[in-house]
């Protein structure tokens, strides 16, 4: 018989020895777990973990490539690149940001409102994605900061290259560069692998057009460091792969000449080689500072240059859409006598107006100009003449001539900034305006007003084809050995003129086009813009050189911006009088030398009034100075095996 309290002390035995039970059972269970544990640390995500330490144990940095070399036409460096010290920061490795920016700011001096900025930017990116703290350090911050590199957690010093541009003659032709956008790697396939914190990229000009080619190929640095961060060993360095440069058709030191010239002006000019299209120069102004772009812009700065009337981002050359004037002539003449309209010795009076349907059409000599045949309406740019063989030709058969000679499209490809232009005819309007074409458009059309549009670039290729004799060429920037088949065939056939030419100097197997229908009518056009720069009474007869060297064929212009009123006429206004929006828009075509031509030019003048007084002076200067750097560019042409 049990004693009482012997029940109690059982269960209690049986509830320590059960607890004893569960609690082993526990013990048991934990331990298989941390050995499960274990082996599937050291076993099964052995390689994770490994990943993971050699991650805190190694580190790597992508570095940007330099950027390929723009090179002018006698390999000097119009855009390269230079040492760029830069300190960028990996969020994710940072463990106390805050004390972090505390710290930058003492050592880098940088300011509350930058420091602000990049705690926003680290929020609205991946913790792994770098930014950067300072983006152009001088070298004496960026030596401080490897002094004290082992207390900035997350902070890596970097060596990267920045594009560099010697002056802004060619700012408009080479463009500029800047930062890598969301868009930009959004919409360009090729920077998908490339892209860098703080990489720039072409953005206008050659630099878009080329940034491909040019951009380079990424490298990378890896490194080990030790449990503080600070970097023991150097492991492997890619240095990457630098981007191809490109030579040019330019010529540095006539683009710095002229872009002097032109200094505050609102005007461009244009050279070009007129066997094969090479451009020499080609100048916008005002320009703009291309470096300002490449670390980031300051806002004084970009709000200057958007607030300036006379536009200085614009590439007038290449963009800016202005009636032709009185350039256009040459062509109005050359259709009328390709279409048979005209002969060159018919004859028209010009009384310094006409007046057809109710309407006056004045010409800019008040008292008018006689009797004009061709010539002499090409030498003093008799409106009335033209207008006559306007209203005869018609302007369909003034727009295929025009459109032939190059008007009205594009001519350099792939340029962004390129505008097209407008050749006007009967369809164009009823397609565009949908109106009807009238009689007195022509006679507009025919002096290169009304509806006509053109581009600087433009009026330079219709002079250069018309002075190498009526023969197509392609512009070119990018320098290219081949392509000089004209200049060889034309060389020929006036070494040998009464001579056949050989089957093998055919024009057909030259691959040239020719533009005329009979070359005399070329020639025709030829003589009467020299008349018109060497002959009393011509048009730029003020600015002609003496010496046979230099001698130059040209034609003014003038690109109407608001009609004189009859009264105007009456008192005999000039424009210098006019306020300076409501001058006309200067303009002058020209080749040279005359005897043997070489080079074609086009000068734009925005409102400077008469292409005779402010156009002819410029080309006048830039003729020589190209002139005289002939030979060495024709020497260097030799030394890489082109014929001349």
């Amino acid at each position: 018989m049990l004693s009482p309290g012997s029940g109690n002390t059982v269960i209690k035995s049986k509830l320590i020895s059960r607890r004893m039970f569960l609690i082993t059972a526990a013990k048991a269970v934990v331990m298989v777990g941390l050995v499960g544990r274990l082996i599937s640390l050291q076993i099964n995500q052995a390689t994770k973990y490994k990943t993971l330490s050699d991650k805190n144990r190694f580190r790597e940095w992508k570095l940007a490539p330099e950027r390929g070399a723009i090179k002018d036409f006698f390999n000097t460096e119009i855009a390269s690149s230079e040492p760029l010290y830069q300190v960028h920061l990996v969020p994710e490795n940072a463990k106390d940001l805050d004390n972090l920016f505390v710290r930058l700011k003492a050592i880098l001096n940088i300011t509350d409102k930058k420091v602000s900025y990049l705690k926003r930017l680290i929020k609205k990116q991946k913790p792994w994605e770098p930014v950067i703290v300072s983006e152009n350090l001088q070298w004496s911050d960026f030596s401080r900061i490897n002094l004290f590199l082992h207390e900035l957690e997350g902070v890596e010093p970097i060596v990267s290259v920045a594009r560099t541009y010697p002056d802004n003659s060619s700012a408009h032709i080479l463009g500029y560069v800047s930062q890598i956008s969301k868009k930009d790697l959004q919409t360009k396939e090729y920077l998908k692998d490339l892209a860098v914190p703080g990489m720039a990229i072409g953005k206008t000009g050659l630099e878009r057009k080329l940034d491909e080619q040019i951009i380079g190929k990424v490298g990378f640095q890896r490194y080990e460091v030790n449990a503080f961060g600070k970097r023991i060993r150097e492991i492997k360095v890619d240095e990457g792969q630098a981007g191809k440069s490109f030579k040019t058709t330019l010529d540095f030191e006539v683009q710095k000449f002229t872009s002097e010239l032109l200094k505050d002006k609102a005007a461009a000019v244009c050279v070009m080689d007129v066997f094969n299209g090479d451009i020499v120069s080609l100048v916008s102004s005002p320009t703009f500072e291309p470096n300002e772009f490449v670390h980031g812009l300051d806002k004084a700065y970009w709000n200057s240059l958007i607030k300036n009337d006379k536009k200085p981002l614009a590439n007038k050359a290449l963009s800016g859409l202005y009636p032709p004037g009185s350039t256009i002539k040459t062509l109005v003449a050359l259709s009328a006598l390709e279409n048979k309209i005209i002969r060159p010795l018919d004859t028209f009076r010009c009384k310094g107006k006409i007046e057809l349907y109710g309407e006056k059409f004045h010409c800019w000599e008040k008292d008018g100009h006689g009797i004009v045949n061709l010539r002499k309406g090409i030498q003093r740019s008799c409106d009335v003449y033209f207008y006559e063989v306007a209203r005869k030709l018609g302007v369909d058969r003034l727009s295929e001539t025009a459109k032939r000679f190059g008007l009205g499209k594009k001519v350099l490809s792939d340029f962004i900034e390129e505008r097209s232009g407008v050749v006007p005819n009967t369809k164009w309007k009823k397609k565009y305006i949908g109106q009807n074409w009238y009689l007195g458009e022509t006679l507009h059309s025919g002096i290169g007003q009304g509806y006509f549009q053109s581009t600087p670039i433009q009026l330079c290729l219709m002079t250069a084809q018309i002075a190498n004799g009526g023969f197509e060429i392609k512009p070119r920037i990018i320098f290219d050995e081949k392509n000089d088949n004209l200049r060889n065939y034309l060389k020929h056939k006036n070494e040998n003129p009464n001579e056949p030419l050989p089957t093998d100097l055919l024009v057909s197997n030259f691959n040239l086009k020719p533009l005329f229908k009979n070359q005399e009518h070329i020639n025709l056009i030829k003589d009467a813009m020299f008349s018109s720069s060497n002959e009393p009474g011509g048009t730029s007869y003020r600015h002609r050189f003496e010496n046979p060297k230099y001698t130059f064929a040209g034609k003014t212009g003038s690109s109407q911006i608001k009609r004189f009123t009859e009264a105007q006429r009456e008192a005999e206004v000039k424009q210098e009088s006019l306020p300076y929006k409501d001058r006309d828009h200067a303009l002058f075509v020209a080749f040279a030398p005359y005897k043997n031509p070489q080079y074609a030019i086009s000068v734009l003048v925005e409102h400077g009034g008469s292409g005779g007084k402010a156009a002819a002076p410029i080309a006048k200067k830039v003729i020589k100075k190209v002139l005289e750097r002939h030979e060495l560019r024709r020497s260097v042409n030799n030394q890489i095996g082109e014929s001349v």
